[in-house]
């Protein structure tokens, strides 16, 4: 019974700590303005709690974009077109593109203190490469379209965080503007005609 009620508290803990994390990003105007100790005190548990559940600031930043991400990430594994399995690699391509730019507009300072912790390449956090394998996979299904490796690395830096967050905080592109603006680049780079035809295809 011990036990079990110390899993029950474990996971109500980690529930609270994600919650009070989420809600001081989303206020904060700067992402290192949130400490592992305003986390720790606006979730009413101990930082030792808060490093036992997480490790580390960046563990933390990485289980709340997962559980932001869980719904998108779920409509790729398994939901219907254009993001799902079943959509014409073209469709998806650009799908999958602009899902993740749209999670980074409205998560932004969480996804640039993500890609901006630590010390390693951004480009070997899990996050990014599961998403680079992803759309190299969908690419390569893509007839007389070479380099799905490299490919991939270039269309996924459109939607790095801090240029997501130049164009939109510094330069004040709308959100439309922007998601077009990635298709059009899209559509050139795969060379499958406008991003109206894609979308009329659907």
């Amino acid at each position: 019974m011990a036990e079990r009620k110390s899993r029950v508290d474990a996971v109500r803990n980690r529930e609270a700590v994600l919650a009070a994390a989420d809600a001081l990003f989303a206020r904060r105007e700067s992402p290192e303005d949130v400490t592992m100790a305003d986390v720790a005190a606006a979730a009413g548990v101990g930082k030792g709690t808060l490093f036992r559940a997480f490790g580390d600031r960046a563990g933390l930043l990485r289980a709340l974009y997962q559980a932001r991400l869980e719904p998108i990430s779920r409509a790729v594994d398994s939901g219907p077109p254009p993001l799902g399995p079943a959509a014409l690699p073209e469709q998806r391509a650009l799908a999958l593109l602009d899902a993740l730019l749209c999670f980074k507009i409205d998560n932004r300072r969480l996804t640039v203190a993500l890609e901006e912790s630590g010390s390693s390449s951004p480009y070997q956090a899990e996050h990014y490469e599961r998403w680079h394998g992803l759309l190299r996979s969908v690419l390569e299904q893509i007839p007389g379209l070479t380099n799905s490796d490299f490919t991939a690395h270039a269309l996924l830096a459109a939607t790095r965080a801090d240029l997501v967050e130049h164009l939109t905080g510094q330069e004040r592109v709308p959100r439309d503007g922007l998601r077009a603006q990635l298709a059009d680049f899209t559509t050139r780079v795969l060379g499958t005609g406008s991003p109206r035809e894609a979308a009329a295809a659907d």
